[in-house]
C-alpha cells in the first residue's frame, strides 16, 4: 500500500526515490524477532484476525488497490527481492515491483517460483537468462544483503520503512501523512 501512495507523493513534492530492496525476514530475524510471536499470537485471536483483515481490505480500498491473503503468505520472497535489483539495472524497479506486488497481494500468486516471475520479466523485456543469472549469483546476494544490513543500521525494523534526507524516519503505510506533513513543512528547501 505504502508503494503505490509513495510514488505520487514524491512526484508532488518532486522529489526522488532511492529503493533499496530489502529482505524483511532479515530484518525481522535481527531486530524484530518478536513480530512472529506477534503474528502467531493474531491467527490465534479470531477477533483480532477478523479485525486485521478488515482494516487491510478497508486500507487497500483507500489506496485503490485489490489486495487478499494468499493460503502460503509468508512467502521465500528473496528471488523476487534479488530480481528488483536486475531489473532496477533496466530502468524498471518500479514496473517491475508494482508486477510482483499484484501477483502476490492481488492475485494470490507464489512470487518464489520462476514460473510466477517469468511473465512478469517477460512482459518487460527483460532477459529470462539474465534474470535468473544474476539473481542466483553471488553479487546479487551479497547487494540485498546489503541492502537489508543498511537498513538495520539506520534503525529500521521492517517495511515499509522509508527515510527523509537520510535519517528522519517513517515506518509504515500509515505514517504517509505525517511524511507529507514534513515535507510540507520542508517545500522549497528540498
Amino acid at each position: 500500500m505504502a508503494f503505490v501512495r509513495i510514488q505520487p507523493l514524491a512526484s508532488k513534492y518532486h522529489i526522488e526515490i532511492d529503493w533499496k530492496p530489502i529482505l524483511v525476514g532479515g530484518v525481522f530475524n535481527a531486530v524484530n524477532p518478536a513480530l512472529y510471536q506477534a503474528r502467531e499470537s493474531m491467527f490465534n485471536n479470531p477477533r483480532r484476525l477478523d479485525h486485521y483483515m478488515k482494516d487491510m481490505l478497508d486500507w487497500a480500498d483507500y489506496c485503490g488497490i485489490t489486495i487478499g491473503w494468499p493460503d502460503f503468505h509468508p512467502v521465500n520472497s528473496v528471488k523476487a527481492m534479488r530480481g528488483c535489483l536486475v531489473a532496477e539495472e533496466h530502468g524498471l524497479i518500479t514496473e517491475y515491483a508494482k508486477q510482483v506486488f499484484e501477483a502476490y497481494w492481488g492475485r494470490q500468486e507464489d512470487i518464489s517460483k520462476d514460473e510466477i516471475l517469468t511473465p512478469i520479466i517477460e512482459a518487460l523485456g527483460i532477459d529470462q537468462n539474465e534474470f535468473f543469472t544474476k539473481i542466483q549469483s553471488q553479487d546479487y546476494k551479497n547487494k540485498l544483503r546489503l541492502n537489508t544490513e543498511e537498513l538495520i543500521d539506520r534503525g529500521g525494523y521492517g517495511s515499509p520503512t522509508l527515510f527523509l534526507n537520510g535519517d528522519d524516519m517513517y515506518f509504515g503505510n500509515d505514517r504517509l501523512p505525517l511524511l507529507e506533513n514534513k515535507l510540507l513543512s520542508l517545500e522549497g528547501q528540498l
